[in-house]
């Protein structure tokens, strides 16, 4: 059995990190500074995201695992802190529910080239897209705790999320549209593409 490589260990290290992150959000009533720790674990998972591509480019280490795996741990890491943002009144639930439509689009999309043997990778919009959400989260999770938002600081920090949230809604929307107009052919049955050659 072929040994899992460095870039593949860190993204499925990212998702390790996931339930830790639920964890200490839930413990909101228990653990002092929640928020802060649950964010510096977000963006230590969120930092893994750059660092397993960045391996995997400059050495060669791309995989078809990692193409697949890698988008999929961003998408479970993210939506995960957008629902639980949901919860602490950070986030519309509607904002989310476009973002998740997206992300079950995209792997409905995946799975369908996956069918036809074909990887599809993350495109560069997309990137920009989960790299936005994140900080997104990142603002948003610095000011979950309600009983800091009267300090001026902090509901500065808070407009800042905002602002990331309408930026991630609308590169959520144009990654969508150049990513199914790049791919289109994968959803063309097999006959009709013979009968255009």
């Amino acid at each position: 059995m072929k040994r899992m490589n460095l870039p593949n260990k860190i993204t499925m290290f990212r998702v390790f990190l996931i339930p830790v992150f639920v964890i200490l959000l839930m413990l909101e009533n228990y653990l002092p500074y929640y928020n802060f720790i649950a964010l510096a674990v977000f963006a230590a998972a969120s930092f893994t995201d750059f660092l397993d591509g960045h391996i995997a480019r400059k050495y060669n280490l791309v995989t078809t695992f990692g193409k697949f795996m890698d988008p999929l741990a961003d998408k479970i890491l993210v939506c995960t802190a957008l629902i639980l943002l949901i919860e602490f009144d950070k986030i519309p639930a509607v904002v989310v529910a476009v973002i998740m439509a997206r992300e079950f689009i995209i792997s409905g999309f995946r799975l369908i080239a996956c069918d036809k043997g074909v990887v599809l990778a993350a495109g560069y919009l997309g990137k920009i897209k989960t790299f936005s959400q994140m900080f997104m989260c990142c603002f948003m999770l610095f000011t979950a705790d309600p009983a800091y938002n009267k300090y001026l600081f902090f509901k500065i920090i808070d407009v800042i999320g905002k602002i990331f949230m309408w930026f991630a809604l609308v590169m959520t929307v144009v990654s969508l549209v150049d990513y199914l107009w790049k791919n289109i052919d994968v959803l063309r049955d097999d006959k009709e593409k013979k009968s255009k050659s």
